[in-house]
């Protein structure tokens, strides 16, 4: 039978007046120069936008739109389709009907492609509409590993029959442990070559879900043979020293292993759910050593001023951000830099994340009673002139901590707020003392990470009047900015994005601040840290990424996004009036790149007067992904 032919698209979008003729005459000039389809030449033309030519298609055609990322791809079904024409044709069997197989398309209108795969496909294919940097994303994310992944649960799946019961008390077989081991590594393989900070299993009714963090974004992998979770589950428990026989209980472990020459810590969350087990693994690459404050991402003025800060015998700095922030990232950048013969150090953390020499580390044990505060106390007895405690919990902890900066100790810590100036007014609502905070406190780094543009496929973006308004509230001058965002490609796993960036806040304790934290009151705190030369909010910072052409504006509204609920959710007195319009009169107006401090306002307690906020490329070990 002869193939039909392919619907005209662009003949198509000028009846239904989308673009006019004019434009697909240029489209189709450029079309014949680039040998591109004409879609993704209409897109990068901008005369139309892909979700609106995904739209159009969808209604047109009578075929649903699909988000993949989404949806819940069966890794059966993908595999029946070889990657070579899935590529080709630009299509992912997206699940098996049962009388039909669902075939994702970025050009639905190919008439000629839909006959092909339905010669291909053992069953009656229907197609739905996806968009091409969503398969191309598929593509990297199902066919790169899954054949291993699929293979390695089948395999193992054939050891337990759905009717079986697991037994944990004899464990498994030693060719069942080889399928487990075998399906375990090529997980973490794939976790390593993704870059990826976490991985979690998840039983979910008939499924198994394995889903990857990268770059703050999860990552899912589907596969149908749940009945392996309970082997998965058992192997991670006797690799990282937990009860195999708990099944009701939260449990919490740790171990190490080595993966194509990288040494690698996993920390290890189980937690009962409806279906089984869920398990996270927090993954610490060893081999990639400690970050310097340098490689952080820290712009050069404001670094400079936090080692200005580092240099001090005695006071607290805290560094704030939610978890995966990088916090603790910088805290050890710190150390590295602070790490000296002459100057003794010890840490109490929970758990120890990075091996350094010379440094007392001290891991917490709460189950006898080697706490945080208890740590501490010993800690002090211990002659340290540099205290970095892991996290400030509770009262008891935060006031130890605080005197033992007050009576000589540089004292480094974390603590979870949504920006620098709610971390002074959190010591107070955790029961410490104003005068305690005002005399110890020197100072609060705020982070956050944001997705880097993709350099291969960065292109202009103009913003659309929603978000135009919120980022005018930031910087009114962002009318005449052209931004930037990745097209996706290759080199990116088709996101867009590649690699992450710290955006930080930095607050200088200042006399008037001191004297509202003595008089416990947060607002007359707020009011005058929004006030205090040097002092940029991260919003306006992030913008300034953005404008660079460093991070996207969907980056920075998240920031911003991210920031408002957290307030919302802080006790009252931790929301400072005006905090999330950093371009308001309320805060520093003055054009980010060249802030200087007038004579009259007030110097910060440190002796910085001002500085130049000037940006400088990053490279990707900029990620800070773990805090």
């Amino acid at each position: 039978m002869k193939p039909r032919t392919k619907i005209r698209l662009g003949d198509l979008l000028v009846q239904e007046g989308i673009i006019s003729e004019e434009q697909l005459m240029q489209t189709l000039s450029a079309q014949k120069q680039s040998g591109r389809k004409l879609g993704h030449m209409l897109i990068e033309l901008g005369f139309v936008s892909e979700n609106q030519l995904l739209t159009f298609l969808s209604q047109h055609l009578g075929v649903p739109l699909v988000d993949v990322s989404q949806y819940q791809v069966s890794v059966e079904a993908v595999l029946l389709l070889p990657e070579v024409q899935a590529r080709r044709y630009r299509a992912l069997v997206l699940d098996d009907k049962g009388d039909h197989l669902l075939v994702g398309m970025s050009d639905p209108a190919d008439l000629a492609a839909i006959d092909i795969l339905s010669g291909v496909l053992p069953k009656p294919v229907k197609v739905a509409v996806v968009s091409d940097a969503q398969l191309f994303q598929a593509y990297d994310r199902f066919y790169r590993r899954t054949e291993d992944i699929a293979s390695f649960a089948q395999e193992l799946a054939e050891e337990y029959q759905d009717d079986d019961e697991f037994d944990f008390d004899t464990g498994v077989d030693d060719e069942q442990d080889t399928a487990v081991a075998r399906l375990l590594q090529s997980i973490f393989e794939d976790a390593l070559q993704t870059k990826a900070s976490d991985i979690h299993i998840e039983p979910d009714n008939e499924l198994l879900r394995i889903r990857l963090r990268v770059d703050g974004v999860l990552q899912e992998n589907v596969i149908k043979e749940k009945n392996i979770a309970s082997a998965l589950v058992l192997r991670l428990k006797l690799m990282s020293g937990l009860d195999i026989s708990e099944k009701r209980l939260p449990q919490d472990g740790r171990t190490n292993m080595r993966i194509k020459g990288h040494s690698i810590d996993v920390r290890v969350s189980t937690m009962p759910v409806q279906n089984g087990e869920s398990v996270v693994m927090r993954l610490l690459d060893q081999s990639a050593g400690v970050l310097s404050l340098d490689q952080t991402g820290m712009p050069g003025p404001l670094l400079k001023r936090f080692r200005v800060l580092l240099k001090r015998p005695h006071g607290m700095i805290l560094v704030t951000g939610p978890t995966g922030s990088g916090k603790t990232t910088t805290l050890y950048g710190a150390l590295s830099e602070l790490n000296q013969p002459s100057a003794k150090i010890i840490t109490v953390e929970d758990p120890v994340e990075y091996r350094l020499p010379r440094i007392n580390q001290v891991q917490t044990n709460s189950k006898i009673g080697l706490n945080f505060s208890n740590v501490l106390r010993t800690t002090l007895r211990q002659d340290p002139d540099i205290i970095m405690v892991g996290e400030m919990r509770d009262q008891e902890t935060a006031e130890i901590g605080l005197r033992g900066a007050l009576t000589g100790h540089l004292v480094l810590s974390t603590l979870h707020t949504n920006d620098a100036i709610s971390s002074a007014v959190r010591l107070l609502d955790m029961g410490a003392p104003g005068y305690l905070v005002a005399s110890s406190l020197r100072a609060v780094i705020a982070q956050r990470l944001v997705r880097k543009v993709c350099e291969s496929c960065s292109e202009p973006h103009q913003p659309s009047p929603e978000e135009g308004v919120w980022l005018k509230n930031i910087d009114p001058q962002v009318a005449n900015v052209t931004f930037r965002r990745g097209r996706g490609c290759q080199t990116c796993n088709h996101t867009g994005y590649r690699g992450r960036v710290g955006v930080f806040e930095l607050l200088e304790m200042t006399e008037s601040m001191m004297n509202a934290l003595k008089s416990n009151d947060s607002i007359q705190f707020g009011q005058a840290a929004q006030h205090s030369p040097g002092f940029i909010p991260l919003a306006k910072v992030a913008l300034t990424y953005a404008k660079m052409g460093i991070t996207t504006v969907e980056e920075v509204l998240k920031l911003i996004e991210m920031v408002a609920d957290e307030q919302k959710e802080a006790p009252e007195s931790e929301v400072p009036v005006g905090q999330i319009d950093a371009g308001s009169a309320e805060t520093n107006t003055d054009a980010i790149d060249t802030f200087e401090s007038s004579e009259n306002k007030e110097k910060p307690a440190s002796s910085s007067d001002g500085f130049s906020f000037e940006l400088e490329p990053k490279d990707d070990s900029s990620d800070n992904g773990h805090g």
